[in-house]
């Protein structure tokens, strides 16, 4: 038998022919696939000479990923176990779990899904293996000619269905067969695989968690199907730890906190996606709208506003048209002009809800000549914006119809670019962290390497290119982790974007910088240079926090609605001990007002501890208490929202601290 070389997990080794993956980590047992020229595969494949080999174990996240793909083949087992006639669709692994797609079977119920866990969990005992085999176009129909939406995927190859489990990356069409221990095959599904070598690594560590109704490859034209959700861990104690994560997500819901702490509501007679502020969110909305707004007015923005309806013809102008049309609400006709017997005369204007604000600040950009001497010239906005997404996918404040943007563009030269960009970095930086939120890294969104995909950018590859260098170097500047993104910039140039982790480990997109060599050309954006020639400038765009409203959704969720006193729509609520010191108490409040502090006072006729359980649950950050030592004092006794007390604190002295830990945005809970 000959020898081969390989590298495997960043050693050269000699290993004889034939050897697999299984053999060579036959002493691992925590390696459940490798790495094979980056490509994940099976541990039963061979090793070929001069290939670069790492191991993937099940608990690093290529594991995981093929640990969930592995349980939605023993969900699918299940179901077909409980509905033979079952119409198979796709079954991807998704962040933290999984889900497969069926049709024709009865609508998925909680009894219906305890009962397939425990058929899950027969499977996983049982040990079958995932073997695959290579098969041609007319075998797996052959074998698969039952299975409509399986013979779909391997006349298309899986075009068109997000996970469709066809193996194309070779050329090649994949089985996979689950074997039981005595050679029989238990179940098969065309998949592109890798999967674990045995069911049994399964172990405990799943669980269904819910069901949907879905659609064939996503599409409302297509057969409506049922999907079902779980989710997949290395151990028993990794779903635990998630479920009580999920719990945790759970009890933080903003749109549970927003209905119990009176700040916000989502009426259905207003629609989905649009939101009411009540006076409570309202104040809180103001107090983060004003602080951006006098950051930006600090750091040289000019301030701007625009209509929120404007004609179709600028959205064609910057290229939003027909790029973006899908996003933006269909138009409405205005300006028709009509003759006294009734009659046209002249036909009305297509006109559009604003989806975003950049063509209007390139019309005030474009209004009057401009210098070199005035650039980087940087409007901002917090700007109202409308955009149609569909009814499924809105969610509370995270994914709205209606939102406004804290938006602002920058106008410079090329040479100013990369500085301006840097600074836009820190600047907004700066802001997340003034609001609480200091766990970063940063995302660089670029257009798709795929060339088939490129007709969906604008631009040349000298443009994408010096584009995506200078906001590479800007990123470098930071010091943070840069993650890539290839395929996911918008249309007119590259971006970044941070993404933050809140209090639960969960993250969210905040701001973006993007840089633009579109819109300048599309609306000819002009500046004299010193040479006195006309010069195009660069167009850099900007959101600080994303959108207002999404970023209250995230705050109120990161806080869990215990904002900070800064932000707190009550800072203080003062609670007499009884009826005889309601006089004293709101001396203490006009005390506090006349410092600009938000102060509610309880004269309610509810009983002294109750008041106090309904300040806790009202999280105000901090509750005032007066009975009578205190009063003989000039004095409060504060209650801090974690249940502990500083008594017997100077009037005076009290409202210094309050006023102070407000002033200075601090973000804990003691004053």
């Amino acid at each position: 038998m000959s020898e081969l070389t390989a590298t495997i997990d960043g050693n050269i080794e000699q290993i004889d022919e034939g050897t697999t993956g299984a053999t060579w980590y036959s002493s691992n047992r925590r390696v459940i696939a490798m790495n094979v020229n980056g490509a994940p595969t099976d541990l039963t494949a061979e090793i070929p000479n001069g290939a670069e080999v790492s191991a993937i174990t099940l608990d690093s996240q290529e594991g995981l990923q093929i640990l969930r793909h592995s349980t939605t083949h023993v969900l699918a087992q299940a179901v077909q176990d409980v509905f033979p006639d079952v119409n198979l669709g796709i079954g991807p692994f998704i962040t933290d779990g999984f889900y497969y797609d069926f049709g024709n079977i009865d609508a998925v119920t909680p009894e219906m899904l305890r009962d397939l866990e425990k058929r899950m969990k027969r499977i996983i005992k049982e040990g079958q293996t995932f073997r695959r085999r290579v098969v041609t176009e007319d075998e797996a129909r052959a074998e698969l000619a039952d299975q409509p939406y399986k013979l779909e995927l391997v006349t298309t190859k899986g075009s068109g269905a997000e996970g469709a489990s066809v193996e194309v990356g070779h050329g090649e069409l994949t089985i996979y067969d689950n074997v039981r221990r005595d050679g029989s095959v238990a179940w098969k599904d065309l998949c592109r695989g890798p999967h674990l070598p045995s069911t049994k690594l399964i172990g405990n560590g799943f669980a269904l968690t819910k069901s949907s109704a879905a659609y064939w490859k996503g599409d409302q034209n297509n057969d409506h199907l049922q999907r079902i959700y779980g989710t997949a861990w290395a151990s028993k104690d990794d779903l635990v730890a998630y479920q009580e994560r999920i719990k945790e997500a759970q009890r933080r819901d903003h749109r549970r906190l927003g209905q119990e702490l009176d700040l916000f509501s989502f009426p259905e007679e207003v629609g989905p996606g649009l939101v009411l502020f009540h006076p409570k969110g309202g104040i809180l909305r103001h107090v983060i709208e004003e602080y951006v707004t006098q950051r930006h007015l600090e750091a040289g923005f000019d301030f701007v506003h625009t209509p929120e309806i404007t004609k179709s013809g600028v959205f064609h102008t910057s290229g939003h048209l027909p790029y973006y049309a899908d996003t933006m609400f269909p138009p409405m006709m205005v300006d028709e002009e009509r003759a006294e017997d009734g009659h046209v005369t002249r036909e009305g204007q297509e006109y559009y809800l604003k989806a975003m604000n950049c063509p209007m600040h390139n019309l005030i950009f474009r209004s009057r000549g401009r210098s070199y001497r005035e650039l980087p010239l940087r409007f901002f906005e917090m700007g109202h914006d409308y955009r149609y997404e569909k009814s499924g996918v809105v969610h509370g404040l995270t994914r709205m119809r209606g939102f406004t943007q804290d938006d602002s563009h920058t106008y410079c030269t090329p040479e100013q670019a990369r500085d301006e960009i840097t600074m836009l970095l820190n600047f907004f930086l700066s802001i997340l962290r003034e609001f609480g939120l200091t766990d970063f890294y940063l995302e660089l969104s670029t257009r798709s390497d795929d060339e088939s995909k490129k007709d969906k950018f604008i631009g040349s590859d000298e443009d994408w290119d010096a584009a995506t260098r200078i906001l590479e170097e800007a990123c470098a500047s930071t010091g943070l982790d840069l993650v890539p993104d290839p395929g996911g910039a918008a249309f007119y140039g590259p971006k970044v974007s941070v993404q933050v982790k809140d209090a639960i480990g969960r993250t969210w997109q905040m701001s973006t910088v993007q840089y633009d060599f579109n819109q300048p050309e599309r609306f000819g954006l002009e500046y004299t240079a010193p040479d006195g020639t006309h010069q195009r400038p660069v167009m850099i765009h900007c959101a600080k926090l994303g959108s207002v409203e999404r970023f209250i959704g995230v705050l109120t969720e990161h806080y869990a609605g215990a904002f900070p006193a800064w932000l707190a729509p009550v800072q203080v609520k003062l609670v007499p001990v009884a009826d005889a010191f309601d006089e004293y108490v709101d001396q203490v409040a006009a005390k506090l007002r006349a410092r600009h502090v938000r102060v509610e006072v309880d004269h309610s006729d509810d009983r002294f501890g109750k008041k106090i359980r309904n300040a806790s649950k009202e999280k105000v950050p901090f509750v005032l208490i007066a009975g009578g030592e205190d009063e003989e004092a000039g004095a409060v006794s504060f209650r801090y929202r974690d249940g502990s007390q500083d008594n017997g604190i100077p009037v005076d002295e009290a409202v210094e601290r309050i006023v102070h830990h407000i002033e200075t945005h601090n973000n804990e809970d003691k004053a």
